[in-house]
């Protein structure tokens, strides 16, 4: 669903006032967090979708690392997953869900969590995901609302999972052509979220499904600040700019424009540059604003990080191009 949408269902529902929960819906955070102590607090998220790779195995890692993906965004660490699973059993065999699970496990393990149970249900169209609890010191952790003027944004992950995917699955990307995208999505964000709680950071967000400036726009209108992205920095996966050239592009891309119409300048930037920052990724990497202070130590610890960009103070547009 894209934000504009999920903004209106959400609407309508009034928020629950409790000292206890300390990140709840308001901020459009990553997961929710709720306090047991002054030290400890809960960190809770789910996430679940079809297969965007033909390999089971493969779309169990990238989908656990996905979900994992919020915990670490907030600062966490993982504990427990539940499993979610929607599965055809008159169209496949139960092998391919085992596979599925199997490589989802192998996810949670390296994140040094537990599966402990789940749910499954039959269905149409196979769906798998996780719903995962971890662990967070409140004090210290990572929000959508701490970005501050004069800061830098990084990214973490190379953009361009949603066109490289959608040309997978439409015959137009063999395998060898689409695995630096394979790669980058079954990847933990495990160091990159480490890199930044031990350098002090306290601002980040995870670039998923509502592309980077969906996201981004999050954090601007959580910290009352505007973001401002320098394009020609900004990481592209191999094969990202060949699968748009071919017209391999998420129906999410389109919400994910509409949404950001009127809060973003786009400046003069190519129509594959629109295209990329709106582009839905699965399992993408952080977007940090850090002190530049901090930029050496950061990527010397998590390679491959970029500097894409900056805060400055709130401008009329959440979000500026250049």
């Amino acid at each position: 669903m894209g934000p504009g949408d999920l903004m209106r269902a959400l609407a309508p529902l009034p928020a629950r006032q409790d000292p206890r929960i300390v990140v709840g819906r308001e901020t459009f955070d990553d997961a929710g967090v709720f306090r047991l102590s002054d030290e400890l607090a809960l960190v809770q998220t789910v996430d679940f979708f079809p297969p965007i790779v033909d390999d089971p195995f493969e779309f169990g890692q990238i989908a656990a690392a996905n979900a994992l993906s919020d915990i670490y965004a907030m600062g966490g660490e993982p504990l427990t997953a539940l499993t979610i699973a929607a599965f055809p059993t008159d169209k496949l065999p139960l092998e391919v869900l085992t596979a599925i699970l199997q490589g989802g496990q192998e996810k949670v393990h390296e994140a040094g969590a537990a599966i402990v149970g789940g749910h499954t249900v039959v269905d149409e169209e196979l769906k798998y995901g996780l719903a995962v609890t971890g662990r967070i010191d409140p004090r210290r952790m990572l929000t959508n609302a701490a970005a501050l003027p004069g800061q830098a944004l990084v990214l973490t992950k190379a953009l361009g999972t949603g066109f490289v995917s959608t040309a997978l699955k439409r015959g137009r990307m063999t395998h060898a052509e689409a695995s630096p995208a394979i790669e980058a999505m079954r990847t933990l964000n495990a160091r990159a979220a480490r890199a930044a709680l031990e350098l002090g950071v306290r601002c980040a967000t995870d670039i998923t499904g509502f592309g980077l400036l969906g996201h981004a726009s999050h954090i601007a209108r959580a910290s009352d600040v505007t973001l401002r992205f320098d394009v020609s920095q900004i990481p592209v996966l191999p094969g990202a700019r060949e699968a748009w050239q071919a017209g391999a592009i998420p129906a999410g891309a389109d919400r994910n424009a509409q949404y950001l119409e009127e809060l973003v300048d786009w400046g003069d930037a190519e129509d594959f540059s629109k295209a990329l920052l709106v582009d839905p990724q699965t399992s993408g990497g952080l977007l940090l604003a850090m002190p530049r202070e901090l930029l050496v130590d950061y990527r010397a610890r998590v390679p491959g990080a970029a500097v894409v960009g900056d805060v400055v103070p709130r401008e009329s547009r959440l979000l500026l191009l250049r």
